[in-house]
């Protein structure tokens, strides 16, 4: 039985080896986590200049504010509609680049540079292509479908872009690791399932998904984190959460309760409900796919 060696020679040694990570964690999660808690139970003015303790006040706020009601449910809404959207989208792509035996190289680095762009630049060059009266693919989808896009105005149509662009936007991310998991799979699997006569489709979702649920559970919280936290730009630069609400996201509410109505005590209290509202659905999301995910 070959000996175990340890990295280290004494626990002051892995002490040492483990501070620059805890200084970085300290420095960078859990003091800002605490000062931003901290934060919340304070009223402020002048930027945080002028600073009153008031309790629970900011959360009793947020309960009872009919605004931010509308942002929690829009957020929620946004955050569904981009996971299942990336996820469908791009499991189909994935699938496609596997079955492709020539050019596959071509076609992977074809479908994942959405994911190289910087989202502040996506934006920017969504909104252009798609702005109502100037937008090549604008002018291309009134003309198939007969119907007048006005999503500068229009609430839902507001909504449908800034998701399709996030959905758009994430998935080089998604295809990377589905491409990945699809090329782990035994290769005696796929042929015995074609002598079974087994069709694409069919084998997609009987026999490649449940092999690849590990991977799927895992982007399913990584979409999760990016709907909430990263499609701020999205947002701010496309339709500055309008039309008449429409767009408002619960990130987006907090960085104008902050830096525009200079309101740091309210935007730290929804930094920390924020926070509590994603770390429920991963806690969910993972517990609930214990019962469908195949380790093999």
């Amino acid at each position: 039985m070959p000996e175990f060696t340890k990295p280290y020679e004494s626990r002051w040694q892995a002490f040492l080896l483990l501070l620059p990570t805890f200084a970085v964690l300290i420095a960078f999660l859990y003091y800002p986590g605490v000062e931003t808690f901290r934060l919340s139970l304070q009223q402020t003015i002048l930027l945080g200049t002028r600073k009153t303790f008031v309790g629970l006040e900011n959360y009793v706020t947020l309960a009872t504010s009919s605004t931010y009601h509308w942002s929690f449910a829009i957020s929620i809404a946004f955050a569904a509609v981009v996971v299942v959207g990336t996820l469908v989208a791009s499991l189909f792509v994935a699938y496609l680049l596997f079955q492709v035996d020539v050019g596959s190289s071509t076609y992977l680095i074809a479908a994942i540079w959405p994911y190289a762009l910087p989202t502040a630049v996506a934006a920017s060059v969504l909104l252009f292509l798609l702005h109502p009266s100037l937008g090549i693919i604008t002018f291309v989808l009134e003309s198939l479908t007969g119907t007048s896009l006005e999503w500068f105005t229009n609430g839902p149509q507001a909504f449908a872009v800034v998701a399709v662009v996030a959905i758009w936007k994430q998935l080089g991310y998604n295809i990377i690791f589905m491409v990945a998991a699809l090329n782990n799979i035994p290769e005696t699997l796929t042929e015995s399932a074609k002598l079974d006569g087994v069709g694409h489709l069919k084998m997609l979702y009987r026999v490649y998904v449940p092999l690849m649920s590990p991977t799927l559970v895992f982007l399913v919280v990584m979409n999760t984190i990016y709907s909430f936290f990263q499609t701020f730009p999205l947002v701010d630069l496309m339709t500055s959460g309008g039309p008449n609400e429409a767009t408002n996201l619960l990130i987006f509410k907090l960085y104008r309760d902050a830096f525009e109505f200079s309101n740091l005590g309210l935007a730290s209290a929804e930094s920390v409900v924020l926070f509590a509202i994603v770390a429920i659905l991963m806690y969910v999301q993972l517990r609930l796919s214990e019962s469908y995910t195949t380790y093999a």
